[in-house]
């Protein structure tokens, strides 16, 4: 864990939890993309830094959920690197109480308000073309996060931060965290048709062929999406929606989970309304979903 790989030129990975991209700018200078999940992870990125004698310029955030943007305070206090984070997500970097607060949808009680949702927070500016190294493509990734992106380095090397997860992860999970169905669906159909020298999911192993996992990830949605509309056959509220999601496939109920696949699960929710497989009706001053 937290290995230093090197794939190819002047780009390397620091595998982890989420996958970390490293990228030589010349013989001293090296930048980021993401940073981890919280401090640990800065200081073990540091580590890697001081090992080779490399200066950090520059943290590249692909998006603002926690274990990307977790080692963002720590190496920016260490290093004075800057940080630059895509459109909405800089201020969710900013301002990670945005994260925990969006999820929840209201002001996150305490057991929301940790390491795990509630990044530190850290000084980013946003994201433009005038801010990238040279060489540097941003490859737009909405769906998973508001703004999300992905880097394809000099060396043709694509970073592809969460806009797919492993088979092992969905198997496990089910359901994978999304913020809007129909941007995910869009982007996974881009990426399966990507070519690069070597793909590198945040959540995933690296690869040189990402369009099998990218259409298992699309499979994946839409199998969500029936299951939910066939809850909808009766008239039925959102919490029991959830619930029988839960137990039908086998899922725990804590607080994290209530937020991350009840926000998801809403996003489903509006998605399928949009495109009219479900109506909303309202009886005895409750919110009901049923089949259109």
């Amino acid at each position: 864990m937290y290995e230093l790989m090197h794939l190819s030129g002047n780009t390397y990975c620091i595998q982890s939890p989420t996958n970390i991209g490293l990228v030589k700018l010349n013989d001293k200078d090296v930048c980021l993309i993401d940073s981890g999940n919280d401090k640990d992870s800065g200081r073990k990125i540091r580590q890697i830094l001081e090992a080779n004698n490399w200066n950090l310029t520059a943290i590249y955030n692909t998006h603002a959920n926690a274990d990307h943007i977790g080692g963002n305070k720590y190496l920016q206090g260490q290093t004075k690197c800057k940080i630059y984070a895509p459109g909405i997500d800089c201020a969710f970097t900013n301002f990670p109480i945005l994260e925990s607060s969006f999820l929840y949808g209201g002001y996150p009680c305490k057991d929301l308000r940790h390491k795990f949702l509630l990044a530190a927070q850290s000084n980013a500016e946003s994201l433009t073309e005038n801010e990238l190294p040279d060489g540097f493509e941003v490859i737009k990734l909405p769906g998973h996060f508001f703004d999300m992106v992905g880097f394809r380095t000099p060396d043709d090397i694509v970073f592809l931060a969460d806009c797919l997860s492993s088979k092992k992860i969905l198997e496990k999970y089910r359901i994978s965290f999304i913020y809007d169905v129909a941007s995910y669906i869009k982007t996974l159909e881009m990426v399966k048709k990507l070519q690069a020298k070597m793909f590198v999911p945040s959540h995933a192993a690296i690869t040189e062929d990402i369009a099998e996992l990218a259409q298992y990830n699309i499979e994946m949605v839409y199998e969500i999406a029936e299951k939910i509309v066939s809850l909808c056959k009766d008239p039925v509220s959102f919490e029991v929606i959830l619930q029988r999601l839960f137990t039908e496939y086998g899922l725990t109920m804590s607080f994290e989970q209530y937020v991350l696949v009840g926000s998801t699960v809403r996003s489903y929710l509006a998605w399928l309304k949009d495109t009219d497989k479900l109506n909303v009706l309202f009886e005895n001053n409750m919110m009901l979903w049923m089949q259109k």
